[in-house]
């Protein structure tokens, strides 16, 4: 059996009486892009930095490509590419020069190391800024310079840490645009809050809450359990919609009056097979104008509500 790119067991952080890692246990697979998630305060960073061999553990184990991360601290650092959630990158630079001196850094070799300069600074869309000052560049392309240095050593793991935050909706779609290009070349975890990037760059998802594991798995079957809700759109008062909702009995109905007339109202729990065939009926019966019968397809998002709800206050 193939050894996985990360294994964690058991991690545990304690800063004084606060825990910030309580024994959380999840893998990565060789080649697997995941999804690394939680509000902020979640453990994400923390993981993170003891992952790369940043930050010491209060306890347990972590292992990157077979090497233990507190035994071969070094082993590990070349096996994987890190952009911390900061990227803290120096301003009076130029991106070429920076790379080349990171390439050094890494001991790539000089020949090795400007042939991986040129194929970053392509592959990561920077080539047009080569020659600016690192200060001179806007957030998007800093990102684009701190994902092109972890690229430059072809790591088997790829850990990025908010790589979107901040970013405008061009350069988010920039970003993922690049993240989707590395699938398969490399392992990556991407940590983040934002959970509509995480869908739609990643197939699996680890998530946390208060320094503790949640799940773990593939996002098609973490979602797959998840309850579906329903939408219709109906013409009635407000006051007799509620009423005929409550009556349905699928779930919690949320009713609110549209301007022309009609009512929307969202069955959040609809877990019945038939609730779009049982409301179809109970509306016709009702002489109502239909102009909305709809099935919404759970998110990441709806999963993680679900998957929390009830435990901010440690319930």
């Amino acid at each position: 059996m193939e050894t996985p790119m990360i294994e964690v067991q058991h991690l545990t952080k304690r800063y004084g009486q606060h825990v910030a890692l309580d024994a959380v246990s999840f893998s990565v697979g060789r080649g697997e892009v995941v999804g690394f998630l939680g509000p902020n305060g979640a453990g994400k960073s923390t993981t993170m930095r003891i992952l790369t061999t940043f930050m010491a553990a209060t306890s347990g184990t972590v292992r990157v490509g077979g090497d233990c991360v507190f035994e071969n601290p070094m082993r590990v650092r070349k096996r994987l590419g890190y952009m911390p959630e900061n990227n803290p990158l120096p301003p009076d630079l130029r991106v070429g020069d920076y790379l080349k001196f990171r390439a050094r850094l890494k001991s790539l070799a000089n020949g090795e190391g400007a042939k991986r300069v040129n194929v970053v600074i392509e592959q990561c869309g920077i080539a047009d800024v080569a020659g600016r000052f690192i200060g001179q560049l806007s957030r998007g392309y800093r990102q684009r310079v701190g994902m092109a240095d972890a690229l430059l050593a072809k790591p088997e793991l790829i850990v990025l840490d908010e790589p979107t935050a901040g970013l405008d909706p061009n350069q988010v779609r920039s970003v993922r645009k690049l993240i989707r290009g590395l699938a398969g070349e490399h392992t990556m975890l991407i940590s983040s809050h934002i959970l509509s990037e995480i869908e739609m760059s990643c197939d699996r998802a680890v998530i946390l809450h208060q320094g503790r594991l949640l799940a773990s798995g593939a996002l098609d079957v973490l979602m797959a359990k998840t309850n579906t809700a329903v939408v219709s759109e109906v013409r009635a008062p407000l006051a007799d919609v509620k009423a005929w909702g409550e009556k349905l009995a699928l779930g919690q109905a949320e009713c609110v009056e549209q301007p022309d007339g009609y009512v929307r109202c969202r069955f959040a729990n609809a877990t019945s097979a038939d609730a779009r065939e049982k409301i179809f009926g109970s509306v016709q019966e009702r002489g109502w104008p239909l102009r909305e019968l709809t099935r919404q397809v759970p998110s990441l998002e709806d999963l993680f509500v679900n998957l929390t709800r009830g435990k901010e206050d440690g319930k």
